[in-house]
């Protein structure tokens, strides 16, 4: 039985020692990618921030990760990611669902997020999973040729009632 949960997905707090990893998938999957630091600060902030492994022994492969802020009554979604090599399996609704639960046990009334105006693969998760477009923030992302890419704000509200911001 051990043999069995030791290979069940994971979570687990993401640690300093993960940031190699991390980096370097975020490098494969994003034209503009998180830094080292930006990670770094998130987990010196204290931020929400957890890896999704394929089990939890010390050679658990990472599948994905996510970095969230909680705010007064919300919880602001900074960052999830999918490992490439286990993207299109569900893993990022399974994160979602976690970071779901989790704000609820923070009190949280609203989740939050920015995503690309071009980022059509997400939107699409992003809205099959219940968020709605509430907003744009104008040329919010950097982009190729030293430009800027807008960032459609996404809402969800987490409590029974709660219709809009």
């Amino acid at each position: 039985m051990s043999a069995l949960l030791d290979n069940l997905p994971h979570y687990r707090r993401m640690t300093a020692g993960d940031l190699d990893t991390v980096v370097a998938i975020e490098s494969k999957i994003y034209p503009h990618p998180w830094t080292r630091g930006n990670f770094s600060d998130s987990l010196k902030a204290g931020y929400q921030a957890l890896v999704l492994t394929g089990g939890s022994g010390p050679s658990a492969e990472l599948l994905g990760y996510f970095v969230a802020m909680k705010g007064v009554d919300e919880v602001h979604l900074l960052n999830i990611t999918v490992a490439p090599a286990h993207q299109r399996q569900g893993w990022a609704r399974v994160m979602l669902d976690a970071l779901a639960l989790w704000s609820r046990g923070q009190g949280a009334q609203w989740l939050w997020l920015e995503v690309r105006v071009s980022n059509g693969r997400a939107r699409t998760v992003y809205e099959r999973y219940g968020f709605r477009h509430v907003g744009t923030r104008r040329q919010y992302y950097p982009a190729a040729n030293a430009t800027r890419e807008d960032a459609v704000v996404m809402s969800m509200a987490l409590q029974a009632g709660n219709s809009g911001p």
